[in-house]
């Protein structure tokens, strides 16, 4: 696929049809993630995959309450993957050096590469950046010492055409050597 037809179709999917994620298409996602650069290579991730219903269920539930209503979609998700965060040597020294959470934006980068191989087969994906993290710990056996830092939702949209995108006029978002 063209790369920025890849970038128009790659968008926030928040419903999803009954069809069924195959393995290897998640496999696919999990691959493009392991291969996004990583400060120093560092490579601060593991993916945990939730594809058993019950446990996407439960998953689900804890991505939404009576006040946090807007991740209300996700019990529709067919997958949703954890983006547990792996504590590196470099990360945190270059952390302290710099004031840059590497890990964060390392997570970060991947999971968008996650979420575009998703994408590029079709699949919709939504970020999910709001959750329970103990119970999704619980869940999913995740050491008490690690920190899950995204989730990703999976499922079809049903929609045959993405959204148009609403964003800030480039002038607005871009500028060149100097901000003012």
């Amino acid at each position: 696929m063209d790369f920025n037809k890849l970038v128009l179709q790659r968008e926030s999917v928040r419903k999803y049809t009954d069809k069924e994620i195959s393995n290897d298409d998640i496999i696919k996602c999990v691959e493009a993630a392991r291969m996004t650069p990583s400060a120093h290579n560092s490579q601060p991730w593991t993916f945990v995959v939730a594809d058993d219903k019950e446990l996407v269920q439960e998953l689900a539930n804890t991505t939404f309450n009576a006040v946090v209503k807007f991740n209300k979609f996700t019990p529709n998700a067919k997958v949703i993957v954890a983006v547990v965060i792996e504590k590196t040597h470099f990360a945190m020294v270059g952390s302290n050096k710099s004031d840059n959470e590497y890990n964060m934006i390392d997570i970060g980068a991947a999971t968008e590469h996650f979420c575009l191989q998703a994408a590029d087969l079709g699949i919709g994906t939504c970020i999910l950046g709001y959750f329970q993290e103990n119970k999704v710990k619980k869940l999913l056996n995740v050491p008490s010492n690690k920190r899950v830092g995204l989730m990703i939702a999976m499922g079809y949209s049903p929609f045959e055409e993405p959204r148009d995108k609403k964003r800030k006029e480039f002038d607005k978002i871009c500028k060149f050597n100097s901000y003012k």
